[in-house]
């Protein structure tokens, strides 16, 4: 038993004692040292002591009842008003202000109107090489090493109205460029901006210029990737950006016919690009999510997904005009091709299909595409065939071994491209990529490191050479 309590317990009798003979007595004329000792063993505190002292008479009810806490009559009104307060800026104020994954919300509190803002940020370091060698001449050029503000966004999306008339855009605020570029190469652009009329989810309306649902690597975003950059098949098989009208929807949902449909018609020359003529690029996409569950448009499993989920998709499109590949800066021509201010209106004739195939289940994720696309120009005669692909997996090998850090995530990918070569469109060039990685989420994709490694190899049918090379790359995506 602690020591004061002992004390306290031997010295009872003589409290009862003390207690009885204070009733009614002056404490001038009681004995002091009778205060003292009831202090020092505790049977009243100072606060009591220094008031019975001043005191003409004391009883032992005086010293056995605690003297009650003061109420704060400031505090509780001051709480009350502070309540009050908050319960008018809830329910008078039109607007309410959060913070989402999606950046800072503005939205009005009947849900009828929101704006959503989000600045996005991707800085990378690559060595020896920027972006893809497509020729062995590139693979024998001079080493490069490069940091660069890769992508430097700002996103605005919401609704208004009513919640199914959508809206986004994105400004690409600083693209970088080469030394021999113009400085009007770095100038801000829109790269999306479009309308959705949603208010069914078996069909609705899209208009504006976005990233055409061709395939999931392009659509998916690049801050959403799983690795530093898309793969080579990437520039070669993309429809990209493109202004037009789509009617998309999901059907059957959460059974094992659920599926997403796509059809649009687009103007066919890029981003921002007037129509020239009287063709048009017409497009479709059809995909089904043979889990009865829907397999949104980002890569790698961070979400860490509880039930397995796939998508298989099959996808084309065909036009007829004087691009041969497109990309956010527009269209373009592929190695070989005639530039396009250089082409007839309607020099290519092009077909193109995908197939798709995507899986997450509990941090292990898997993505797979084949492209095949027909190239005719209609000027020489020639037909070109390309093909190409790539087939990527990744996983959070903390599910299996705790030791390991629960934010990292290890991938790999192969691709491939079998295209014309460019000085003989009749020969075949082949090109690989083999290609590791490793991402640590701080915040999700909206907050993440990427290193990844590559092996990147090119057979030239017309030089009769085959050489490689390694490429390391560094990236930080954040987004506010």
């Amino acid at each position: 038993m602690p020591e004061k309590a002992v004390t306290l317990l031997t010295n009872i009798p003589k409290l009862a004692i003390i207690l009885l003979s204070l009733s009614g007595v002056s404490v001038l004329a009681a004995d002091k040292e009778l205060l003292d000792i009831l202090l020092a063993n505790g049977a009243i505190n100072q606060d009591q002591y220094d008031s019975l002292v001043l005191r003409d008479s004391v009883s032992s009810e005086d010293i056995l009842v605690q003297p009650a806490q003061p109420v704060r009559i400031e505090n509780l009104e001051e709480e009350a008003l502070g309540a009050a307060v908050a319960r008018q800026l809830e329910t008078q104020l039109p607007v309410k202000a959060t913070h989402e994954s999606s950046g800072f919300r503005l939205e009005t509190r009947d849900g009828n109107w929101r704006t959503e803002l989000q600045w996005r940020a991707q800085t990378r370091f690559t060595t020896p090489y920027r972006s893809d060698p497509r020729q062995i001449s590139a693979l024998n050029a001079g080493d490069q090493h490069n940091f660069e503000a890769r992508r430097l966004r700002m996103k605005i999306g919401g609704h208004g109205f009513q919640p199914w008339i959508r809206y986004y855009f994105e400004v690409d605020l600083q693209p970088s460029r080469d030394v021999d570029d113009s400085s009007a190469s770095a100038s801000a652009r829109v790269i999306d901006w479009r309308l959705d009329l949603a208010k069914w989810d078996w069909g609705g309306i899209r208009v504006g210029q976005w990233k055409v649902d061709l395939n999931r690597e392009r659509v998916d975003s690049s801050g959403r990737q799983q690795f530093v950059e898309r793969s080579i098949a990437n520039r070669v098989f993309t429809m990209d950006r493109q202004v037009g009208i789509q009617l998309r929807g999901h059907l059957f949902q959460d059974t094992p016919a659920d599926m997403r449909y796509f059809a649009g018609v687009f103007n066919g020359e890029g981003r921002g690009v007037n129509n020239s003529d009287d063709n048009l690029m017409y497009m479709g996409r059809l995909q089904w999510n043979f889990l009865g569950r829907d397999l949104s448009f980002r890569q790698t499993d961070v979400e860490y997904t509880d039930l397995p989920t796939g998508s298989f998709a099959l996808a084309g499109f065909t036009h007829t005009g004087s691009c041969t590949r497109w990309s956010s800066s527009g269209c373009g021509n592929l190695d070989g091709f005639e530039r396009p201010a250089d082409a007839a209106p309607d020099q290519y004739d092009i077909n193109q299909v995908v197939q798709e195939f995507a899986f997450k289940y509990r941090g292990f994720s898997a993505q797979q595409e084949f492209h095949r696309k027909r190239i005719r120009d209609t000027v020489s005669g020639v037909r070109s065939e390309l093909t190409g692909g790539y087939v990527q997996a990744g996983y959070f090998f903390h599910q299996l071994l705790p030791s390991v850090p629960e934010p990292l995530e290890l991938a790999v990918r192969y691709a491939y491209v079998d295209e014309p070569n460019a000085v003989d469109l009749s020969l075949e060039n082949s090109r690989e990529e083999l290609t590791i990685g490793a991402n640590w989420f701080f915040a999700g994709h909206n907050n993440k490191f990427t290193l990844d490694y590559s092996w990147l190899d090119i057979d030239d049918s017309f030089l009769f050479l085959e050489d490689s090379d390694n490429r390391l790359r560094f990236q930080w995506d954040v987004s506010f």
